[in-house]
Order: structure tokens, then C-alpha cells, then sequence
């Protein structure tokens, strides 16, 4: 799978690791701010004797949601008042579209959105899932469709 050249994937959802390796306690990272609004989420990285995890949110109002796109489908052109949503590729084949930019994400690779960004999530082809983290007031009343292909907008 490649990513289009036009336009990356955003990576700057920072990533730190700790070389705690040993130590079953997670490091607390502390994130950036940008634009003024909440800090961005810390992907928190650790190795362990039997392999490693990524943590995406520490003890933080969040909702996390797997979504599930059938093949050749895609979500409503979108935007959220309230939320900041990080979406992780699952699956080969996830189409993210932020802010006008449309791109074709890596297994593992992430978008941070914020609120009131446009976005739509879609596959190019095969079914893909999603991991979707909400980070804000969730509620799906909140979702100001402007375009839909099922007549909801």
C-alpha cells in the first residue's frame, strides 16, 4: 500500500518511548499544545521483555470506537464541535480525508483531528477498521454532516 505524494499523512502526534523496559509502570508524558486548543495526545511507546505497547490516552475522558467501513463505502463529509478525534488504520486499504486532503494511510499511521476540521473516513476498496479515540465531549448528536451518499447531510 502506498501513501499518495500529494498529500502525507499526518505524523505529528508526538511519540515518546521509555526505556524502562523492565518496569511495568507506564511513563506519563507530558504533550504539546498547538493552536491554543487541548494538548495533543502523547502516543506513549514501551518495550517489554515480550514485546510493547502503544498508549494512546492515561487517565483522560476519552472514547475509543473501532470502526468497521465496507468495502468501496465511506463515511459522511463531517465535522464535530466539540472533540478532537485521533484515527489509527487497522487495516490495509483506509482512506482519511481531513481538511480537504485525502490521503492512504500505512497500517499503524495516524491523523489527528480537531475539532471543527472537516473529515471522512472511507476504504479504497477492502473492508477496513479503524481506530477511532474521541477526545472531549463525545456525543454523536454533535456531527454536522455536509455531504452523505445515504441522504442524511
Amino acid at each position: 500500500m502506498t501513501v499518495q505524494t500529494d498529500v502525507p499523512v499526518q505524523t505529528d502526534v508526538p511519540v515518546q518511548t521509555d526505556a524502562r523496559a523492565q518496569d511495568d509502570a507506564p511513563a506519563q508524558t507530558d504533550a504539546p499544545v498547538r493552536g491554543g486548543g487541548r494538548p495533543e495526545p502523547a502516543v506513549l511507546t514501551e518495550r517489554r521483555p515480550w514485546g510493547g505497547f502503544e498508549q494512546f490516552t492515561l487517565n483522560e475522558p476519552s472514547t475509543v470506537k473501532i470502526i468497521h467501513v465496507e468495502p468501496g463505502q465511506r463515511l459522511s463529509l463531517q465535522r464535530h464541535r466539540d472533540r478532537d478525534e485521533l484515527w489509527v488504520a487497522l487495516d490495509p486499504g483506509a482512506v482519511f480525508e481531513v481538511a480537504g486532503r485525502r490521503t492512504l494511510p500505512e497500517v499503524g499511521e495516524r491523523v489527528l483531528i480537531r475539532a471543527g476540521e472537516t473529515h471522512r473516513l472511507g476504504s479504497d476498496g477492502p473492508a477496513v477498521r479503524v481506530m477511532e479515540i474521541a477526545f472531549g465531549h463525545f456525543d454523536e448528536d454533535d456531527i454536522e454532516r455536509l455531504e452523505d451518499a445515504y441522504g442524511r447531510a
